[in-house]
């Protein structure tokens, strides 16, 4: 007996639903086109703008030689690289409580990992000022002297770029060691490993490509850190780096220093970001 009979044939039926989908996709590959034309046409015009004024690749290296822009350089890399050590040393252990604990107050350390990546950079700036106003601060700010160490240096740069980057190694580092398949670690645990053993031979080993995606993509970060560094080290001569470097050249009227250091900047950004990508391929990082 037939219990339902389609006064239409089924293909005809489906068929609206079928082009509904395309006609979505299709819009949605024409949204992803479109932003994907509007980052390649500002750097394009980045370049364009160069060529326009006459900038030729050998007058570009010119101005990355001068003292001055090599010097904001070699301080950029330098400071990202020792506050990347800073972020690994702290991201590992967090990334892996946050991935393997359960424990009261887990929600609001998840939170506050979360803080330095939604609220404004400069947020971060004016906290430090704050901080080392306090009775704390000044007394840490004392040790340091102390020691013949000033915030006002590079040791203060690198302070900011680990708390605007860390962040994104510790999500990295939680969502490579969520990928860990637990029930090998159990399995090693059983025969004799000790918690750190295994975490040496098991999970480490296996989060690697997560791991290591996540600390370039903090490295990454750590270059392009300019608020904090406005509002608590300022812009003096030996404290620039490349992002503030391009800011003091604009206020100047020096376009073409600035671009030329934008330039490079997004180099070393989409280098890094496209190691990323072959790392960890379609990995969330916030």
């Amino acid at each position: 007996m037939t219990w339902w009979r389609s006064s239409q044939p089924v293909d005809s039926v489906l068929r609206p639903v079928a082009d509904g989908r395309e006609r979505f996709l299709v819009f949605c590959m024409a949204v992803s086109a479109l932003f994907a034309g509007l980052v390649i046409l500002l750097v394009a015009a980045d370049a364009w703008y160069l060529a326009s004024h006459g900038m030729r690749p050998g007058a570009a290296l010119h101005i990355l030689a001068r003292p001055a822009i090599r010097a904001a350089i070699m301080m950029s890399l330098g400071t990202a690289l020792c506050s990347l050590l800073l972020t690994v040393v702290c991201s590992l252990p967090v990334g892996y409580v946050l991935s393997r604990c359960r424990f009261p107050g887990r929600a609001l350390l998840d939170t506050l990992v979360d803080v330095p990546i939604v609220v404004s950079p400069v947020v971060i700036g004016v906290s430090l000022l704050a901080f080392f106003g306090t009775g704390l601060g000044m007394a840490v700010k004392r040790a340091l002297a102390g020691a013949h160490l000033s915030l006002v240096s590079s040791l203060g740069i690198v302070l900011c770029q680990f708390l605007v980057s860390a962040p994104y190694c510790i999500r990295a580092a939680k969502a490579a060691f969520d990928d860990v398949d637990r029930e090998l670690e159990a399995v090693a645990m059983v025969l004799g490993c000790t918690r750190w053993g295994t975490f040496r031979t098991v999970t480490l080993p296996l989060a690697r490509n997560g791991l290591v995606a996540g600390a370039v993509m903090a490295w990454a970060r750590a270059i392009g850190v300019f608020g904090p560094i406005m509002a608590f080290i300022g812009t003096g001569p030996r404290v620039q780096v490349m992002p503030t470097c391009i800011w003091l050249e604009l206020s100047v009227g020096n376009i073409e220093v600035a671009l030329t250091l934008a330039l490079l900047m997004l180099g070393l950004a989409g280098s890094a970001l496209l190691a990323v990508h072959i790392l960890a391929p379609g990995r969330s990082w916030t």
